[in-house]
């Protein structure tokens, strides 16, 4: 008898188990609970007066949608994104960009770009807990370098370099990363690059949260466009930047030495014209979504702030820590370490009706701890932190 083949790729565990929140916070809303929700990282739902009838106007401005398909964008669109670096100091030229539908495609084509079949990746942890993901969809392998935490987050750079195999391909940056919050000390940046250089390898640089720094009276290192030592991928977007997560809105910066940038694009540019994914209205909106976006910006990030500054006057002197966080959009709570973290999640879950991400999402070093979002509305993020304040001290009595 024949054996029967799989129909299904294999290239990811599609397993649709919920795991235990999911599945208890999924019961609770079908029973009509309502919550604290400190997870709430969507723009489009944290901001009341989110601008709906300016976006409409951005597209009811356009005056017509010939198709016209480029590879790496429309000039507008890339003059716009020029634009927004030019307004940072930072000199990057039309030629340099990209455009992608968004991060998660840029990290796809990328992946395409530099890796075969079984290479690797050097990402950090703790990080997003999509880049397994992203990377098992082109039957890449993720290989985790660590950061560590000792009152600010730092980059294990022996580990990275111990990480290194034949078969790795490039190494991911997340600046600042989330949701630790950290950006690339140039120090570091500079020995992280130089390691990439010797072995003549890509660095792929997400900064989708780098407009989002918390202030600290100390000055934020630069951006990986102004670095050269080896080639450069750096991935921003409309979706944090902006607060546009829904127009779909990405790009790709390339840097580095010039003869490795123009082979790379000259093998970019067949990827994208096989998927010319980024849609022509976008592109034609872009200017004034940026413009309009600064606005968006500016709220979320004075609610970050705001939100932060809440968070340590009601958690001064509690035995809950929140880490240095440096920039973006999230906070890590250090929990006492009484009960496991998935105990911890449940129960704020179950008994005050607060909704945190556990920090084993993003494999945090630390446990047991939290991830709050920054941006979720200021009523529901002070009364969620006093709930959680509140719990914590019962649990300890």
């Amino acid at each position: 008898m024949a054996q029967q083949l799989h129909p299904y790729s294999q290239r990811l565990p599609w397993s649709s188990s919920p795991n235990r929140l999911s599945q208890c916070l999924a019961e609770k809303r079908a029973a009509g609970n309502t919550f604290l929700d400190l997870t709430i990282s969507n723009p489009t739902q944290a901001l009341a007066d989110y601008p709906h009838t300016e976006i409409a106007a951005a597209y009811a401005s356009i005056d017509n949608f010939n198709y016209h398909p480029q590879p790496f964008g429309d000039l507008p669109a890339q003059e716009a994104v020029v634009s927004y670096y030019a307004e940072k100091g930072v000199a990057v030229a039309e030629n340099q960009i990209a455009l992608t539908a968004s991060t998660s495609e840029a990290y796809s084509l990328l992946f395409k770009l530099l890796c075969d079949p079984g290479d690797e990746i050097l990402t950090p942890i703790p990080s997003y807990p999509l880049f397994e993901h992203l990377a098992a969809l082109e039957s890449v392998r993720t290989v985790p370098y660590h950061l560590h935490y000792a009152g600010d987050w730092y980059v294990d750079l022996h580990d990275l370099q111990n990480a290194i195999t034949p078969r790795t391909r490039a190494i991911v940056v997340v600046n600042p990363s989330n949701p630790a919050g950290c950006y690339s000390k140039e120090h570091e940046a500079m020995a992280l690059l130089n390691i990439a250089a010797q072995h003549r390898m890509p660095v792929i640089v997400d900064e989708v949260f780098f407009d989002y720094p918390i202030p600290q009276g100390r000055s934020l290192p630069p951006s990986y466009c102004r670095y050269h030592q080896t080639l450069i991928f750096v991935l921003n977007g409309l979706s944090k930047l902006a607060g546009m997560p829904q127009m779909k809105l990405g790009w790709i910066v390339l840097n580095g030495p010039q003869k490795e940038q123009a082979g790379a694009r000259r093998r970019l540019e067949l990827i994208l014209d096989t998927y010319l994914s980024v849609a022509t209205p976008i592109q034609k909106a872009a200017r004034p979504l940026f413009q309009i976006g600064s606005n968006i910006h500016a709220q979320l990030h004075e609610r970050i702030i705001s939100n932060l500054r809440t968070t340590a006057a009601i958690l001064r002197g509690s035995p809950l820590t929140c880490l240095n966080v440096e920039g973006g959009w999230s906070a890590v709570l250090q929990l006492p370490d009484v009960l496991a973290e998935e105990e911890w999640v449940l129960r704020l879950l179950n008994e005050s009706s607060v909704v945190v991400q556990p920090g084993y999402f993003f494999d945090m070093p630390a446990d047991p701890c939290i991830v709050i979002s920054l941006i979720t509305p200021p009523e529901i993020f002070e009364h969620g932190i006093t709930e959680i304040l509140s719990f914590v001290s019962k649990v300890l009595k």
